[in-house]
């Protein structure tokens, strides 16, 4: 372990509950918000005596999503909105608290930018996985008609795999002889999801879903980070409505400085270090992750650590 390694572990500030931009928080947040409104929709239809098979015909059917192609082209946007689309306290209760496990470790490994794109990646996998299952295998085309997907599932298994595939040997519960090795959470989650998903169709599609977040983390450890455009799109968006946002400039300016050496050592660039400065990396670390520092920014880190800044 290095010295800036040191000072990381003493001074990372860890992405806390309430922090703005809490990627974590927004996704549960919205499957949370969705669970509620989709259930006091269906209370109003049990009150009005229309039963659950009118709820699922004229509202749920539209979120959620089919194995038939043709119904799937009619209604296209349900391969994303399905992934926000839950049914049943319990079921909901689980899949939130399994998210919150492994995107809090993901968080804490990759920064705040990774997570909502590993999901989105995860569920559209997912998608195209259950509706080709559903054609591939005779007995699950005769169902075809009828068989649709929803939950979130495809999704936490690929942030699952993904924090996996990231740091295997990371370690919970470290006061228990060591601690127990990530992979054997994700063992254990793999085991309860296929456990309680009855169709077989829905079991490949969380197959997907892994495969892909493993993919995802393979591909960026090589240099190549799915989510950034996802990430710049975000940006884009919250910089329309920020009158404070940071004015970006299109020409880089090169600047020359001619001198005589006379035997003189060469200029040495040193950074300043300050609080401020040193925040601001952190800050950096939290959202993006330590691989993505500049040679300076993990200068002052470790200049940091060796005096105690």
């Amino acid at each position: 372990m290095g010295e800036s390694d040191r000072y990381l572990d003493r001074q990372l500030k860890k992405i806390r509950l309430g922090d703005d931009n809490n990627a974590l928080i927004a996704l549960i947040g919205i499957n949370a918000l969705l669970f509620v409104s989709f259930g006091l929709i269906q209370v109003i239809y049990y009150i009005s005596k229309s039963g659950g098979t009118a709820f699922q015909y004229e509202i749920l059917r539209w979120f959620i999503a089919p194995a038939k192609l043709s119904s799937l082209a009619s209604r296209p946007w349900t391969v994303i909105t399905y992934m926000f689309v839950h049914v049943g306290f319990f079921y909901t209760l689980i899949n939130m608290v399994w998210l919150w496990v492994f995107g809090s470790i993901l968080q804490d490994l990759s920064g705040n930018s990774k997570i909502i794109p590993v999901y989105f990646y995860g569920g559209i996998a997912g998608a195209v996985f259950f509706v080709a299952s559903s054609y591939a295998f005779p007995q699950l085309k005769d169902q075809i008609e009828y068989s649709f997907m929803l939950g979130g599932n495809a999704g936490i298994m690929a942030i699952a795999v993904a924090t996996t595939t990231f740091s295997p040997d990371y370690r919970l519960f470290r006061m228990l002889n060591g601690g127990i090795p990530l992979w054997v959470l994700t063992l254990i989650y793999v085991i309860i999801d296929f456990t309680g998903t009855a169709d077989a169709s829905e079991r490949i599609a969380h197959l997907g879903g892994g495969l892909i977040g493993f993919v995802f983390v393979f591909s960026l450890k090589r240099g190549y980070d799915w989510s950034g455009w996802m990430n710049k799109i975000y940006s884009w968006c919250v910089d329309l409505f920020n009158p404070d946002r940071p004015v970006r400039q299109n020409q880089k300016i090169k600047e020359k400085v001619f001198y005589h050496t006379g035997g003189q050592k060469p200029f040495v660039k040193r950074p300043v270090i300050t609080q401020q400065r040193i925040d601001e990396i952190l800050d950096k670390i939290n959202q993006k992750g330590f691989n993505h520092l500049s040679d300076e920014e993990k200068s002052i880190l470790e200049k940091a650590s060796e005096t105690d800044f």
